[in-house]
């Protein structure tokens, strides 16, 4: 039996990132000889099993053999003859093909090393094209690297087309899209994620919402000559400077989706589409199952992002029923993400980056003036029931009124 550290940890380890989860490669032992020397066997589809101290995963070297669609469809052979070469061909990316023995000395048959230090994402054999799955491990890589200055080969994103292509990618799941997905979000660059599945076709097909955005003109003078696609990408980049949540991200992400079902002929103008936005927003988050807490802020910000963009214009009545209808009154939280989302996309423009953005001040000032109305003081004043939902309101509308007359910006 050969014990070797494979995978994520070893590319990291090489290029100076921090080590998250390890990985273990078993070559020429049996899950019977695992389970008797005290590892617990976890993995279904194939073996994979549990150190009886450390907890960490231990895989046996297996070859795979493509025998249906998604990723779900091969077959595995995982038998102690299997060699280290063989089970490290089947990975994905020659630099998450490199093994370290309990030496310390590095099997690097892939030239994985050699791709480190030229910073290429590059396949190892055309057995990649059997997964769809790598189509998004590849863009999500890309969007993870992209600040150590790494690009996918050519060649790797032929096959990446070649696989969108072929229809594989209709069959993955959405809880493994999902999941690639979320954990792009979550990387330093985000935006290259989308901009790879928009070159190589899987946009169109995984993300048809986000994909209709190519190319769709905005007016100059707000916009800067970017399209619709260029705007989101933008205003995706700096939500993670900032190191947004994930949630505002994707709020980011879909605030504008409503421009992709404006008529060309309508364009550059985009009359009502925050309205528009809902239903194709609704429809992604529904088919990519994604939490309840992601898919309300994200409606909000799409429905809401204009008239928050011009809510020192707003009338006090106004400002009430947006209060109102993102209940801003119970969940301070979230209308503060929702403002900072919006916020984003008025910055997602080449000239206004760094700009600063009004409407966050004054409705984080309006909605303290008005949460200082008390509840306790209006059942004092004798209100019962649904009269103090309503007197509330006359109060608050009042504290905004004066709130309003005596601001300044």
């Amino acid at each position: 039996m050969e014990i070797y550290l494979v995978g994520g940890a070893v590319r990291d380890q090489l290029l100076g990132l921090q080590v998250k989860d390890k990985d273990h490669l078993v070559v020429g032992a049996s899950a019977e000889q695992m389970i008797a020397q005290g590892y617990t066997q976890v993995g279904k589809s194939f073996p994979v099993f549990l150190h009886p101290h450390t907890k960490e995963e231990y895989a046996l070297a297996r070859t795979e053999r493509k025998t249906g669609y998604g990723y779900g469809g091969f077959d595995f052979d995982a038998a102690p003859t299997v060699t280290l070469e063989q089970d490290l061909l089947r990975r994905d990316l020659t630099i998450n093909a490199i093994a370290q023995d309990s030496s310390g000395n590095l099997h690097d048959p892939y030239n994985g090393q050699a791709d480190i230090e030229a910073r290429i994402l590059r396949h190892i054999s055309p057995a990649f094209a059997e997964d769809p799955l790598r189509v998004l491990r590849v863009a999500r890589f890309a969007a993870r690297l992209h600040h150590l200055g790494f690009t996918v080969a050519p060649a790797t994103l032929s096959l990446m087309q070649q696989l969108t292509n072929s229809g594989e990618l209709e069959h993955l799941s959405a809880e493994r899209v999902w999941q690639e997905t979320e954990r792009a979000l979550g990387e330093a660059n985000p935006h290259i994620y989308f901009q790879l599945l928009q070159r190589c076709g899987a946009l169109k097909v995984l993300f048809p919402e986000i994909d209709s955005l190519v190319g769709v003109t905005q007016p100059t003078q707000w916009h800067g000559g970017l399209d619709a696609f260029e705007h989101t990408m933008l205003a995706l980049q700096l939500s993670s400077a900032e190191q947004a949540t994930g949630s505002v991200r994707f709020a980011v992400l879909t605030h504008d989706l409503g421009k992709g079902l404006t008529p060309e002929s309508e364009w550059p103008r985009h009359i009502g589409h925050e309205r528009a936005g809902i239903k194709p927003l609704k429809a992604l988050c529904q088919r990519l199952r994604l939490p309840n807490e992601w898919r309300d802020l994200a409606l909000l910000v799409c429905e809401q992002h204009l008239n928050i963009h011009r809510a020192l214009e707003l009338k006090p009545a106004t400002i009430l029923k947006l209060f109102d209808k993102i209940d801003a009154w119970r969940k301070g939280d979230r209308f503060s993400l929702i403002l900072q989302g919006c916020r984003l996309d008025v910055q997602g423009r080449p000239d206004k980056q760094r700009s600063n953005y009004p409407s966050e001040a004054y409705l984080l000032e309006a909605i303290s003036c008005a949460n200082a109305v008390s509840v306790q003081q209006v059942i004092a004043a004798g209100f019962k029931g649904p009269q103090i939902r309503d007197e509330m309101s006359v109060r608050r509308l009042a504290a905004l009124t004066e709130f309003k007359q005596n601001y300044r910006v």
